[in-house]
């Protein structure tokens, strides 16, 4: 049977044009629902419109080309090729839209919910993954392919591809280790033994993204951050115990002292960001005895880790203020020299 120009110029209008119009329909409808979108509290809908926006544009190739199919007069084995190519990009379409609709509805519902949950890059790709490789088998299945040899073909050549890719699955696992014992979460700031701190950006499938407080950013493979020692400063709690040392000279009233620190320490808790007034602040006489000075220690709590920085400025400024106008001398380290002339001593 031959094919003749008309039995294909045909359904080529055909599809163009029902494919157009569609994408003309899928535009208009989509302008309303952001407008709609926009005047709602909730953000679902939000998700919902961006996840299957791109999606969408296929849909309507995909129906073009069935209606473009529906209208020709092609042989039966063009229209079988055809519609299975239809239904891959229905299926590869779908797939994608519902990866991204349930990684999106994932990120969303953990940020605004108390779960201890980390809304990583790695949590998100797994989740996405696990779908789009869904999606494949089930294109593969309406190809006509076997799923069993394929796997079993994955299996073997598995174990060649562990062993090739040893440090990117020490790190992936890492990753999926760090996220299950949550002793490390994106938001948490935290210090490496290398003595460098900042902020969990992102914990991916490979590494680790921390910002520092210069605003740089640090990589650390996951294998590596598991196996170092890191203080989280966020955990078991944000709030945390900053030490003032302080130092007045030894003609110093003890008490009096330590009166004037609680007295500026009260009062900056209700003034001062970031600083607690519950627990309420202490003070110590330690060390205690220094060589040249008594040593105190003012004893407050910061909500987080980066508060304590002010919180020392402004207590510090206020602190001298006070001991200025008590009287209090805070003094400069001084010592007492001996010079001794041994008997009998001679210049050479």
């Amino acid at each position: 049977m031959s094919i003749e120009l008309k039995d294909i110029l045909g359904p080529l209008i055909v599809g163009i044009v029902s494919s157009s119009v569609l994408i003309v329909i899928r535009g208009i409808a989509f302008r309303f629902l952001h407008r709609w979108a926009e005047r709602t509290e909730t953000q679902i809908d939000d998700i919902i419109i961006k996840s299957f926006k791109v999606p969408s544009f296929y849909w309507c190739l995909a129906i073009g080309l069935y209606a473009a199919v529906a209208f020709s007069r092609l042989p039966e084995k063009y229209i079988f090729y055809f519609s299975k190519a239809i239904h891959v990009i229905v299926i590869f379409s779908i797939t994608i839209a519902t990866s991204n609709l349930a990684g999106r509805i994932f990120k969303n519902y953990i940020q605004k919910s108390d779960l201890p949950i980390p809304t990583t890059g790695l949590a998100y790709g797994i989740l996405k993954g696990i779908i789009i490789i869904i999606g494949f088998l089930i294109i593969l299945s309406l190809l006509g392919i076997s799923i069993t040899p394929l796997i079993t073909a994955l299996g073997v050549g598995g174990l060649a591809v562990a062993l090739a890719l040893q440090d990117t699955l020490a790190n992936l696992f890492a990753g999926i280790h760090i996220l299950v014992e949550k002793s490390i979460r994106v938001g948490d700031f935290i210090r490496l033994e290398t003595g460098q701190e900042g902020y969990v950006v992102d914990i991916t499938w490979r590494t680790t993204r921390i910002r520092l407080l210069p605003n740089n950013m640090v990589v650390i493979p996951n294998s590596k951050l598991a196996q170092s020692i890191v203080t989280n400063y966020y955990l078991p709690e944000r709030r945390m115990a900053v030490l003032i040392p302080v130092s007045v000279s030894y003609s110093s009233d003890p008490e009096k002292v330590e009166r004037i620190l609680l007295e500026v320490a009260k009062e900056a808790a209700g003034e001062v960001p970031g600083l607690l007034s519950d627990p309420e602040p202490a003070v110590r006489f330690i060390p205690g005895f220094g060589e040249s000075s008594l040593d105190f220690t003012l004893v407050c709590h910061v909500r987080e880790f980066t508060d304590q920085y002010p919180v020392q400025h402004e207590l510090r400024k206020r602190i001298l203020k006070r001991f200025r106008q008590e009287g209090i001398e805070i003094p400069f380290p001084h010592r007492t020299v001996y010079l001794r002339k041994e008997k009998g001593w001679q210049k050479s």
